[in-house]
């Protein structure tokens, strides 16, 4: 079975459209089968399924909204960079003791001009998940990340990073290897590059396990991903000691596009196609490639200098809020 053929994976609240997609298929099966002409009814079916299709995809929850963006189908980091990039090499290594699979990236050009790209990588299905860790990245992943930023400043150019994991892998074993340094360090070295950075959250971005690639002069964001300083369910289980209660966190820890947005964390939401980024990879990949020229473009007109006080300007202003007292 071919990738086009595949069952399409629905999520809960995408029941209604398949319902009435099935009733359209059996209405068209019916009228082949006894010669009727059925064409204006299935339009005006059709044009329904469009309209249901837009009326839940625009209403979305922040709960329905993390669904989306933990779609297996989604589009992860490879899919975007092996799209977007003209030529691409993937390079491997933290040059220290290991090649985290959880974390890829390497040299392309995108549109002509040399970049270096990488971010997380979760796996296509169960085998490749327990192999890349579910996109969990170890300190030997952040390692080799800042190993190819350093590569990228060196020889100027741009650094583009995609974002998409749950977080940092928790493991005992990471501890061990110096997780928290790792992240912290990668963190100290973003704001120091001269090259212009630009993160994407493409999907989950969560605690530091996102921080670890997410400094840069402009934060985008998928229109459905989310963005949070720990999973809901870790939230949960932290605030209220119930993982069940997942769903209020989620809404409370304020991780949709549009919430980030408003709070001034993130600088552009791009548009996903209706259903989401996985029901036409192919425009989601035109939308991301033309914000990320558009952000370059503009980016390019400052000095290396000016871009670092303006990053650091940027992340210096989060959660800065005004206390009023009322008399």
């Amino acid at each position: 079975m071919t990738i086009t053929e595949r069952k399409p994976l629905l999520l809960d609240f995408e029941k209604p459209l398949a319902e009435l997609a099935t009733r359209i298929e059996q209405i068209r099966q019916l009228a082949e089968e006894n010669g009727v002409d059925v064409s204006g009814q299935i339009r005006q079916l059709e044009a329904r399924a469009m309209q249901l299709r837009e009326e839940i995809f625009s209403s979305l929850s922040p709960s329905q909204r993390l669904q989306v963006a933990r779609h297996p189908r989604r589009p992860s980091t490879l899919d975007y960079i092996q799209a977007i990039s003209d030529e691409w090499m993937e390079l491997h290594g933290d040059r220290c003791s290991s090649d985290d699979p959880a974390i890829v990236g390497g040299v392309g050009r995108l549109d002509g001009k040399p970049v270096v790209m990488l971010g997380h990588q979760k796996g296509r299905d169960t085998k490749d998940n327990i192999i890349r860790n579910f996109g969990m990245a170890s300190p030997g992943g952040y390692r080799k990340a800042l190993r190819l930023m350093e590569h990228a400043n060196r020889f100027g150019m741009p650094i583009l990073t995609f974002i998409d994991t749950p977080a940092a892998w928790p493991g005992v074993e990471a501890e061990r290897q110096g997780q928290g340094e790792a992240i912290a360090y990668n963190l100290r070295e973003m704001f120091c590059f001269d090259v212009p950075m630009i993160s994407t959250v493409i999907g989950e971005g969560g605690s530091g396990g996102a921080l670890g690639i997410g400094v840069g002069d402009r934060l985008l964001m998928f229109e459905h991903a989310v963005y949070s300083v720990a999973p809901p369910e870790a939230c949960a289980a932290i605030l209220w000691r119930d993982a069940s209660k997942a769903p209020q966190a989620t809404v409370a820890l304020k991780i949709t596009a549009p919430d980030l947005k408003n709070l001034g964390i993130i600088d552009q939401i791009l548009p996903e196609p209706i259903g989401g980024a996985h029901s036409d990879p192919l425009e989601a990949v035109t939308t991301l490639k033309q914000a990320l020229l558009d952000n370059l473009e503009e980016l390019n007109r400052f000095s290396s200098s000016e871009r670092r006080q303006m990053r650091y300007d940027k992340f210096r202003k989060i959660g800065v809020f005004t206390e009023f007292s009322h008399s």
